[in-house]
């Protein structure tokens, strides 16, 4: 195809260039050689990739098939190739290589699949079909595959190839005894049956080109790859993982034109395979390497970014930028302590009708939780103040598939006839029950005009059913007898928690190693919890139906709730971060998994979140939250400590703790007055003593939840202490004593 040059290209600086900063430009106009683009927060990396496209297209450095240019999505890749289109006065351009990883990596392989024993008509698998396949091998080898999911056996097969490892590749000591220590062979089975059907699944697609482009044998195809590519763009290339990583330095080998753009302080998918090594060893990788920093800021106000680069300087494993903007200081960020959960959703309500009084819209406010279980309270709160929200990246707490088959089970208990909610959760978790079974019991039901449960009653007195599953409906319905007998003697959350317990439905997800497991069983805790505030089973089952019914009103504007993962990317005028607690955020999960890599990651989790924000931030932490069941005394998040205090105003309800403060608690204690009390901050040193001198470190200490343990780190009156049962942990000195 033969490309046309619609524009002389000395008049570029005249259309393409309008309106970019002097870094951006010589990150466009830096064409040849390895280059990085570390693009913050919000300065324009966007502009940067379309123009730098359009330019080396419009100057005739290339034509647009010699381009690969990659993104993360399909709807990036469109909006790149409109902007490059208008960037260049609506030319059409055709031909070229944009698209995502496994787009791109797929017509590559279209051209060479019998290279790696496939043909070129192969089948693309999605998940499903890939848990379907490892199941029959599974089955196949007689394997249990009730307490050996066969989901975590295809979720481990895709790690590794995220890794860009073939079965060969894999050593010994990364096998572990997930499915009984036979989930490498099952990979090798699996990737041998993939070739028999001539199929792929999405980790094969580079997998197999990695394969391809590595081996001598196929010098040629690599060689031509070479030939064909002069320029590389690569968008978000601190969230790819090693797979992508090793197919980029492949096919960059040639030309070593390769431009990546992406911010290391904006790594936050570690969790499912990003690695931000790859963006921090940029230089290493690419020799004569250069780096282009976009520091200007179009997005937020000096006082936000000034806050975010204070938290974000914390990180040791950072490339280093410092975001600045020339649109003023604006409001300093608003940080709030606060009693309780419900006491942090009662101050946002408050906050966001005071802001919608002066003018401002719900569409550009957003509350922005670490984890989903948070948001629960908020809803609760936005419905009674009648303010209309919208739950991105996921249904309303209430709406959600493990929270609707908790509630399944509760109506079953307070109402045996609701043959909805029984035949939702009959088979759920897995108990052998087919569709042939259900419409047995159904039949039965309409032909005698009575109610499933009934139904399953009467069919257990006779023959109809095998016996097998005879035993398993009496089971069920021996569970639920016991269950309604506790209505009128156990607390109703004690209740709920117990036939979570007993019908098996937390274990099927603790079985579950899908990455959204460990948040459905969060949400289940929060559940409970939220139970406490009603009288009773019935009275609370009520409320849920009226929650759904407000639920239904989808007009005018919204509020949106969203977790920080999810908000990547997005910006709102005025942003709210609740939650900023130890534990809670940073995650103490995360910290415990992958220890200082995983602290790291929840700091620009932060970083993220704050830098959302185009006027106004809002952030908040309590002392007492439910967590899963029981309450939790809380002690403000590390990052409230690293705000810059010359950026923050603290107000802290009487009686709680304000970070930085020499004397942690309000001289009139928890009983004190509501309302706030501003205080401005200092900094704590880091000191081998507490603030009051009664710990040092080494000292051997006791606390109620986690027994005894010896303090490691010591910051003012927060103190870092290893417990002998429980881990490390981050408490304050005011709930432990020295151990005996």
């Amino acid at each position: 195809m033969t490309f046309t040059i619609e524009h002389d290209p000395r008049e570029e600086a005249a259309t393409i260039y309008n309106d970019l900063n002097p870094a951006q430009v010589e990150a466009v106009q830096q064409t040849e050689g390895p280059i990085l683009v570390l693009a913050g927060a919000g300065t324009g990396k966007t502009r940067v990739l379309t123009t730098r496209l359009a330019h080396l297209l419009q100057s005739g450095r290339a034509m647009p098939g010699q381009i690969l240019a990659v993104t993360f999505t399909n709807k990036a890749a469109q909006e790149m190739k409109q902007r490059v289109s208008d960037a260049m006065g609506g030319a059409a351009v055709e031909g070229w290589w944009l698209g995502t990883f496994h787009s791109l990596a797929a017509r590559m392989l279209r051209h060479h699949a019998p290279l790696v024993g496939l043909s070129s008509n192969f089948t693309i698998l999605d998940s499903d079909d890939q848990i379907r396949l490892v199941k029959q091998l599974m089955e196949a080898r007689d394997m249990d595959v009730k307490n050996n999911p066969p989901k975590a056996v295809a979720a481990q097969i895709s790690s590794w190839k995220d890794k860009g490892k073939n079965p060969s590749e894999i050593r010994p000591e990364e096998v572990g005894d997930l499915a009984n220590g036979q989930s490498l062979a099952l990979y090798k089975a699996y990737q041998d049956r993939m070739k028999t059907l001539n199929a792929c699944d999405f980790g094969d697609l580079l997998l197999h080109m990695i394969t391809i482009l590595k081996d001598p044998n196929n010098a040629i195809v690599l060689d031509d790859y070479h030939r064909r590519f002069k320029y590389l763009l690569v968008d978000e290339y601190q969230d790819t993982n090693v797979a992508q990583y090793l197919w980029l330095r492949l096919l960059a080998k040639g030309s070593n034109n390769i431009c990546c753009v992406g911010d290391d302080d904006q790594s936050i998918y570690g969790w499912r395979g990003a690695e931000v090594d790859n963006i921090l060893r940029f230089e290493k990788d690419f020799s004569g390497a250069k780096i282009v920093r976009l520091e200007e800021n179009y997005r937020s106000t000096g006082h936000i970014l000034s806050a975010a680069n204070g938290v974000i300087g914390n990180n040791t494993d950072r490339l280093g930028k410092e975001l600045f903007t020339s649109a003023g200081a604006g409001e300093k960020v608003s940080v709030r302590g606060l009693w309780d959960g419900a006491a942090e959703a009662r101050w946002v309500g408050e906050e966001v009708e005071a802001l919608q009084n002066k003018g401002d819209s719900l569409n550009q406010m957003a509350v922005l939780v670490r984890t989903g279980f948070q948001m629960r309270e908020f809803e609760e709160r936005f419905i009674q103040l009648g303010l209309s929200y919208r739950v991105i990246g996921g249904p309303r707490f209430y709406e959600r598939k493990e929270i609707r088959d908790a509630l399944a089970y509760l109506r079953v208990i307070m109402q045996s006839h609701d043959d909805l909610a029984l035949e939702r959760i009959i088979n759920t978790p897995k108990r052998g029950l087919g569709d042939a079974t259900i419409q047995t019991l159904y039949k039965h039901a309409r032909a005698k005009i009575i109610s499933l449960y009934q139904a399953i009653i009467d069919l257990t007195q006779t023959e109809e059913l095998k016996p097998k599953v005879r035993g398993t409906l009496m089971k069920l319905i021996d569970d639920f007898e016991r269950w309604k007998s506790l209505v009128d003697s156990t607390h109703h959350s004690e209740i709920a928690a117990t036939v979570l317990d007993e019908s098996g439905y937390n274990a099927m997800w603790q079985a579950d190693k899908a990455p959204d497991s460990p948040g459905r069983l969060e949400n289940l805790k929060e559940l409970v919890s939220a139970m406490d505030e009603f009288e009773s089973l019935a009275e609370f089952l009520e409320h849920i139906a009226l929650v759904l019914e407000n639920n239904s009103n989808n007009d005018g504007e919204f509020i949106t709730l969203m977790t920080l993962h999810g908000a990547k990317g997005l910006e709102f005028d005025i942003v709210f971060l609740p939650g900023w607690e130890e534990g809670l955020f940073p995650s103490q999960r995360s910290m415990d998994e992958n220890g200082l890599k995983g602290l790291e990651e929840e700091r620009r989790l932060a970083y993220v979140g704050i830098t959302r924000a185009r006027r106004k931030s809002f952030i908040s932490y309590v002392a007492n939250r439910r967590m899963y069941g029981s309450w939790v005394n809380a002690i403000p998040s590390r990052f409230v400590d690293e705000l810059p205090e010359e950026n923050i105003e603290i107000a802290s309800e009487s009686g709680l703790y304000a970070p930085g403060r020499s004397n942690h608690w309000d001289s009139s204690g928890f009983g004190g007055h509501a309302g706030f009390k501003t205080e401005k901050r200092g900094h704590i040193d880091l000191e081998r003593t507490s603030t009051d001198g009664t710990y040092s470190m080494g000292d051997r200490v006791f606390h109620d939840k986690f027994g005894n343990g010896t303090i490691i780190h010591i910051d003012g009156s927060k103190l870092d202490i290893k417990f002998d049962q429980a881990g490390n942990k981050r408490v304050m000195d005011s709930f432990i004593s020295k151990a005996s």
